[in-house]
């Protein structure tokens, strides 16, 4: 049987957490969802180090991305990922309530596979988040690890 890739959630809200939890469950998604709560811990699972250091090294199907985070922060996350060679093709999707231009340029100018602003509406943050887990894990096409 072949093991699904993971979904990485890096999100320090622990509402916005249970909330993308349980959308992404209600899609049926098969995919196992991993949640870290800032960048310092997502770094240390997509390097396999401190926590993870045991975990099957292979990158997740996606990174689900917070940008306001303590520690280290999701724009500092997505350019350590995107400057890294074994790390460069995993889809970040930054999934924020952060509005601000210059976020947003900076993510695009480093590399992010979209950006997706949080709706404040219950309805419409689950039916986003369900839309989101189901296009990255399952409808996207990611290239061999091995043949990297």
């Amino acid at each position: 049987m072949i093991e699904l890739r993971k979904i990485l959630l890096v999100e320090d809200n622990l509402p916005d957490i249970e909330l993308t939890l349980e959308a992404l469950a209600e899609s049926n998604l098969a995919n196992r969802v991993v949640v870290v709560h800032d960048g310092v811990e997502a770094m240390e699972y997509l390097l396999c180090e401190g926590a993870f250091a045991t975990r099957k090294p292979e990158n997740p199907a996606v990174i689900l991305l917070d940008i306001k985070m303590p520690r280290m922060d999701g724009i500092e996350v997505l350019q350590a990922v995107k400057t890294d060679p074994k790390l460069k093709t995993i889809p970040v999707v930054m999934l924020t309530s952060s509005r601000e231009e210059p976020d947003l340029k900076r993510c695009y100018d480093l590399g992010v596979n979209a950006y997706v602003v949080k709706p404040v509406n219950f309805k419409d943050f689950f039916a986003a988040a369900q839309q989101l887990g189901v296009f990255w894990a399952v409808i996207n096409e990611l290239p061999n690890e091995e043949l990297l």
